[in-house]
């Protein structure tokens, strides 16, 4: 009677395992993620470089002081000129520099976008790494809990045997099943280790580091697929938000090209230093001469200009194809996602109450097998059922885990765990 007490509650140990609130959080690992990701820090630093072109292009060209010193001087009415200083300032065309700024502001933003999506796909990275080390490490703990139910098992039919009510290959039957869950514990565990080192990678820190695993994973079950509209779901996605800001940046340079096919204006001063004359004394012997100037640009070669013109708009079309297949490749990931979602969901109901059935038949089997009126083999046989539904139930969560994640990427709708930003 207590050897069939301690199967059953090994049956329920296996069943239902048991959760332990000591595992990090997995929000811990994202903030880590996006503090010490080197290609997310990349793309920040590509944002901030970004930045700096708006002063460079929206400053004014610098002015230009020329120095003429005469070897032999030139005569004039008034003296003879010693030197000669000239100063010229140049500015572009009404409005040239603001849309040349407001370009260089919209391709920053733009940068900034792909930042957002990096990070935005990085927090779906590691969500979908932190659910396979979870499903390893449930599966590795569910097949030492089975090693415990068919220790109990040998137990049963080894006494069976010598009471003669059995036979020996039932014994062995056990024995081979030990080995087999072993072996593939052994190499699940390898397989762990390998995975934490890749995790760790992601995370940019030392690839030996502990990684803490969380006892179980929560769907949401807030979310309803079915209602989910896939054509707005992504309208604010940074990878959509990012086309937008090129095409945008692009037409102001497009209107830069047109600016800059016309006129520059120069404003200038001229002064000229005049030494006094002996021989003759004039009505302002002497006076330095100061001559305000003006000068124009003739921008007569116009091919450069209509080609500028022309590669802005070109690559506003360009942003615009950009954006429509983004949007096409979004939208077909996101149907994807939701159909692995619904179809986790179902299966996770389906693998709960094969679970709850095959464990109460296995008892039965037990039961009887107990009382001589029973297959060993067949309380084998539905352990390992028993095994596989769990293995399985683990695995759609996992998948749905990952497509909740997937569809949190989707619709831009991550947390900024990177608050230093």
């Amino acid at each position: 009677m207590k050897l069939k007490i301690k199967i059953i509650i090994s049956l329920l140990l296996i069943a239902f395992p048991v959760v332990s609130s000591k595992a990090q959080e997995l929000n811990d690992y994202l903030k880590i993620a996006a503090e010490n990701n080197p290609e997310l820090q990349s793309a920040y630093i590509s944002f901030e470089a970004a930045l700096q072109q708006s002063p460079q292009v929206a400053s004014l060209p610098d002015p230009t002081l020329t120095l003429s010193a005469f070897g032999r001087m030139v005569e004039t009415r008034l003296g003879a000129q010693e030197a000669r200083f000239s100063f010229m300032q140049m500015f572009p065309w009404f409005g040239t520099l603001k849309t040349k700024r407001d370009a260089a502001n919209l391709l920053a933003e733009a940068r900034f976008q792909e930042y957002l999506a990096k990070r935005a796909n990085l927090f779906f990275e590691v969500k979908k790494a932190y659910a396979e080390l979870f499903a390893i490490q449930q599966s590795i703990l569910l097949k030492e809990k089975n090693l415990d139910i068919l220790d109990s098992y040998r137990e049963l039919s080894l006494s069976k045997f010598r009471s003669g009510s059995s036979k020996m290959v039932d014994v062995v039957r056990v024995d081979i099943k030990r080995d087999e869950a072993l072996t593939e514990i052994a190499i699940e565990e390898e397989q762990l280790e390998s995975l934490k080192r890749r995790f760790n990678l992601l995370l940019n820190r030392n690839k030996e580091a502990s990684v803490g695993i969380q006892d179980t994973l929560v769907l949401d079950e807030q979310l309803q697929p079915d209602l989910m509209n896939t054509e707005q779901t992504f309208n604010e996605h940074p990878e959509l938000a990012k086309f937008d800001k090129e095409r945008e940046a692009y037409e102001h340079r497009a209107k830069t090209a047109q600016k800059s096919g016309l006129p520059n204006i120069g404003i200038g001063l001229d002064y000229a230093i005049i030494s006094e004359r002996t021989d003759m004394n004039p009505p302002g012997n002497g006076q330095d001469v100061i001559m305000p100037m003006v000068s124009v640009t003739l921008p007569i070669f116009r091919k450069k200009y209509k080609a500028a013109e022309k590669e802005a708009v070109l690559m506003q079309e360009a942003a615009i194809k950009n954006k429509e297949a983004k949007k096409n490749q979004l939208q077909s990931d996101l149907e994807a996602a939701l159909y692995d979602l619904v179809k986790a969901k179902k299966q996770l109901n389906l693998y709960k109450r094969q679970i709850e059935s095959s464990v109460q038949a296995n008892k039965l089997l037990v039961s009887a097998f107990s009382n001589d009126d029973g297959d060993f083999e067949e309380i084998l046989e539905m352990n390992q059922d028993i095994l596989l539904f769990k293995i399985q139930q683990l695995e759609a969560l996992k998948t749905g885990f990952t497509a909740e994640a997937k569809m949190e990427y989707l619709s831009a709708k991550t947390q900024n765990y990177d608050e230093t930003k």
